[in-house]
């Protein structure tokens, strides 16, 4: 193994914390793994990973070592890349991950249509609304929604989306309408997570931003099930417009307390911070922000739940 497929081998045994799982993405042995940084041990003097039956973590050394050749591999690959983009194509596979209900009522359909453009990709498109490592897991696009955790990704902003507050007609003629925040504590409110944290809504009261205690009957970690729900009229939810806008335009569900409602989510593209990005990985994320645009129209992008 030369010095650079060693340095790649470390790097993936580092983020990975195994051995065996940096042979399974690399396509190698884990005996051939092992050599590799070995070796690199051997001709730095250093050890650069502490090994137990369970885990494997770097040494103070590997730790910066392990930062270098990032650096250094990222720095191969725009080389090449650069060269490559000249004439090519975006091509091979390109990995995407999403949120479960933005990815199920948008990526999907958006993801067909880039796909048409681009006949020469393979997409591999994985929903969950676990946070994932998108550089231990080979992500080249994760879209995220709302504030993010300070990392070493960048991210460029797609679009934005509202908070809506609402009900279904039948709830808010069997049950009142509510005028303010403090008229939410006699409702029934469906609410997201399962925690009783997540029992509360940030809300805007008298022009300042508060959290309020509501009184949840339901709760769920997915936004779609908490709009069925509301459409159903089991209670009011709390949830951002490009879930709950298109059953607002069609009159299944009416938005109350618009100027009680939290800030904007923003939604972003997150990637690797190469400075010259995968021909595959730019278009993409100049695709989402067209087709998004500053300003998205949810209840016409939306597929459709009737």
């Amino acid at each position: 193994m030369d010095k650079f497929d060693a340095m790649g081998a470390f790097v993936k045994v580092v983020a990975s914390g195994s051995y065996a799982e940096a042979a399974r993405r690399l396509g190698l042995t884990r005996s051939a793994v092992s050599k590799g940084v070995i070796e690199l041990e051997h001709d730095l003097g250093v050890r650069l990973l502490d090994r137990t039956t369970r885990r494997v973590t770097p040494t103070e050394a590997g730790l910066a070592y392990y930062e270098r050749c990032l650096s250094i591999l990222a720095q191969m690959e725009e080389t090449e890349e650069q060269i490559s983009r000249l004439h090519d194509e975006p091509k091979g596979v390109l990995k995407i991950n999403g949120p479960l209900s933005f990815g199920t009522l948008y990526l999907g359909r958006m993801v067909a249509e880039f796909m048409a453009l681009y006949r020469d990709l393979r997409v591999e498109l994985s929903l969950t609304d676990r946070y994932i490592d998108p550089l231990e897991e080979g992500v080249d696009v994760t879209v995220r929604i709302g504030s993010l955790k300070d990392s070493s990704l960048i991210a460029r902003r797609i679009c934005s989306t509202r908070m809506m507050i609402v009900a279904s007609p039948d709830y808010l003629k069997a049950h009142g309408t509510p005028k303010s925040p403090a008229d939410l504590s006699a409702h029934r409110c469906l609410t997201y997570g399962h925690t009783t944290s997540m029992q509360k809504w940030t809300l805007v009261d008298g022009g300042k931003v508060t959290t309020r205690a509501v009184a949840s009957c339901m709760a769920s970690t997915n936004g779609d099930v908490l709009c069925d729900a509301a459409v159903a009229g089991v209670g009011i939810t709390l949830l951002p417009e490009f879930i709950v806008g298109p059953d607002v335009a069609a009159g299944r569900l009416r938005s109350l307390m618009p100027k009680h409602v939290p800030a904007d989510l923003e939604i972003y593209a997150l990637y690797a911070p190469n400075r010259y990005l995968a021909a595959k990985t730019r278009v993409f994320i100049d695709f989402l922000v067209q087709k998004f645009g500053k300003k998205a129209d949810w209840s016409g992008l939306a597929k459709s739940r009737s």
